[in-house]
């Protein structure tokens, strides 16, 4: 059965100051991106199909998609803040995307197949590709039966400042009762807290299972979250920051019974780069998993 890799590459990067997604860390100017295309295809994905911007399409064009048209199945599709559901509207003035909820709808143009969702600036590992392609295939076409890999926070975290994750709720089965996206996490004093509404810090257990974007999914979640898009609008539309996230449209699906999401446990280990500081570890931890033979000098 074909499956497809959906990359959301459209972020802005504002912590970062720059297009992370074209940033070099292999040693031969490998990015975060090139790693992961080549992790999925060797897992058995068949499609890459790009999220972007239309903005730096040409430089798209010309840095990432040239090296895979003979390897493997490649498309792109844009992330247009105008793409919105017929009969809604927005503030004309707002700049930012509507986020990672939105990312994927754009994906629809290009992906009628059973598809995983990752991060273009997270480097997941080989196994993650591995685990959530079997579920893929285990479940087929089946409606409803999501996936998503879950990682330890502590794992997740920079030491250059607070990021933003989906902390989760697991039954016995390894089943998502819930997800919450929480922004402003950081650990200070030996403990990991995020920022409530009224600035106060809550703490987070150091083994929390987090949401890393990394989810398995079949073609109707984009018609559910078609339908919960026009609803975030009609409350959010005025808004300039308000963003759509997928962890907000998995949680209504759970709620209302219409999916079930299997959380899958992986030995690789996540890193990735949120800030511009981050870019010197994650080299190094790729340069690490180059001496013990996990990947290859060149992938490309």
């Amino acid at each position: 059965m074909k499956t497809t890799l959906l990359i959301l590459a459209a972020g802005l990067g504002n912590r970062y100051g720059g297009l992370k997604q074209l940033d070099e860390t292999g040693p031969h100017g490998e990015t975060i991106m090139d790693y992961s295309v080549f992790d999925a295809k060797r897992a058995g994905f068949q499609k890459i199909v790009f999220v972007i911007r239309k903005d730096f399409a040409l430089e798209f064009e010309k840095k990432i998609l040239s090296k895979y048209r003979n390897q493997i199945e490649v498309e792109y599709v844009f992330q247009d803040i105008s793409d919105i559901p017929e009969g809604c509207g927005f503030n004309a003035s707002r700049k930012k995307p509507w986020g990672t909820g939105h990312a994927v709808m754009a994906g629809q143009k290009a992906v009628n197949t059973p598809f995983a969702v990752i991060n273009a600036d997270d480097f997941y590992g080989y196994d993650a590709f591995c685990v959530t392609f079997e579920y893929l295939q285990k479940t087929q076409q089946t409606q409803g039966k999501y996936s998503m890999v879950g990682y330890i926070i502590n794992n997740t975290l920079s030491e250059s400042g607070f990021v933003s994750r989906g902390v989760c709720r697991v039954d016995e089965n390894n089943i998502l009762t819930n997800i919450t996206e929480r922004t402003k996490i950081e650990k200070t004093n030996n403990f990991i807290s995020y920022i409530d509404d009224n600035g106060n810090a809550v703490k987070i257990p150091d083994n929390s299972i987090v949401s890393m974007n990394f989810w398995g999914f079949t073609p109707d979640y984009f018609e559910f979250s078609k339908k919960m898009f026009a609803d975030f609008l009609n409350e959010n539309g005025n808004s300039n920051d308000a963003e759509f996230y997928i962890p907000s449209v998995v949680n209504n699906l759970i709620n209302s019974r219409q999916a079930e999401v299997k959380v899958l446990t992986t030995t690789a280990k996540w890193f990735g780069i949120t800030y511009a500081q981050d870019k010197i570890q994650t080299t190094a931890n790729i340069k690490k998993l180059i001496e013990k033979g996990e990947y290859p000098q060149k992938i490309l």
